[in-house]
């Protein structure tokens, strides 16, 4: 069973920003797309940069080092040089609490 963790408030990441949360294992982006939060793991699967200042693109990230673009919610690879998913984390909004799945678990 996935552990939740609370990481952050609603309010502090508007529309169109993102929040970065520190974990053991990983280093996880929250992405605010439209009011919709969705979490990734702050990598990019082409050659393990971070893609923590990536482009915002809709529901995409696009990769600041090489240009591939990644799927926020579901973390496919949508273009070269990537080609394997990002793994993405399930988000859970309590009130004005966000809760991201852990990776450590």
């Amino acid at each position: 069973m996935s552990k939740f963790v609370r990481a952050a408030k609603v309010s502090d990441i508007p529309p169109g920003e993102r929040h970065w949360v520190d974990f053991e294992e990983e280093t996880v982006v929250i992405f605010n797309v439209d009011g919709q939060f969705y979490c990734i793991a702050d990598v990019c699967t082409h050659d393990g940069g971070p893609l923590e200042d990536g482009r915002l693109i809709g529901c995409t990230i696009e990769c600041p080092r090489h240009g591939a673009h990644f799927d926020l919610r579901t973390g496919a690879a949508l273009s070269f040089p990537a080609v394997t998913p990002v793994p993405v984390y399930q988000v859970k909004v309590d009130g004005e609490d966000i809760y991201v799945e852990s990776p450590d678990e």
